[in-house]
């Protein structure tokens, strides 16, 4: 072995490590406590060594999050392998069950992911490496060859008709680099509304439950979940 590989495998190890402990401290004690200088003294090195291996606490904490997402979509993927793929409604039960099951289990990793500010404003949740293709890809298997109801761009708000527009196109480009061919025509303004009303929703509840604001004590919020779920998949025409 080199002296550049061996040089090489140390700093893949030590990167390994800062990303190890960046994580324990996220899990113990939320994503405020993720710094540079409370992993170098877990470490036992320096906080300036640490700029060797990410340039900025905010650049470690995207690193982090994609690591997050990485696992959220291991998750996901499990859940779906247990669900044909002609199976849409089951798949798409199964990936949003999961993502309130992964939520609930992981509550500093839902926060650093979902509920923290990022430095990258095109890291919109659906975008988010391997979580958001996971997502992407059952919804873009519904739209090609499932029943998906193909909503009316008539329903769109004037307002978000531009944004929407952009959002649209994000999507067959997402869906595209999956391999998925989703004819347009499946994909309008409308249906992509429909969509981001679907996620809105989905998160929404989602994150009322990690957090503990639901409006009133709830011993079990899982009928509230399952009622949520079965408006959502009605209204896209998957029963």
């Amino acid at each position: 072995m080199t002296q550049a590989t061996r040089r090489e495998r140390g700093r893949t190890g030590t990167d390994r490590d800062i990303r190890r402990q960046a994580r324990a401290l996220l899990v113990s004690d939320g994503p405020q406590a993720v710094t540079l200088r409370a992993i170098a003294r877990e470490l036992g090195i320096t906080a300036p060594a640490l700029y060797r291996y990410y340039a900025s606490r905010e650049d470690l904490i995207e690193h982090l999050r994609a690591d997050v997402c990485d696992d959220l979509a291991v998750h996901l993927a499990d859940g779906l392998a247990e669900v044909p793929e002609s199976d849409h409604l089951g798949q798409v039960l199964a990936v949003c069950r999961g993502f309130r099951r992964w939520a609930l289990a992981h509550p500093q990793e839902f926060t650093l992911v979902f509920a923290s500010p990022s430095g990258h404003a095109s890291n919109h949740h659906l975008a988010r490496g391997s979580f958001g293709r996971i997502f992407l890809t059952v919804a873009g298997r519904v739209l090609a060859s499932g029943p998906w109801a193909t909503q009316p761009d008539s329903a769109v708000p004037d307002a978000l008709r531009a944004d929407l527009a952009a959002f649209r196109l994000d999507l067959l480009a997402n869906m595209a680099r999956n391999g998925l061919d989703v004819p347009e025509n499946r994909l309008g303004v409308g249906t992509a509304f429909a969509m981001l009303r679907f996620w809105v929703r989905l998160y929404g509840q989602v994150a009322l439950e990690v957090f503990g604001q639901l409006p009133m004590p709830v011993v079990d919020a899982a009928p509230l979940f399952e009622a949520m779920l079965a408006d959502l998949t009605e209204e896209i025409g998957l029963r």
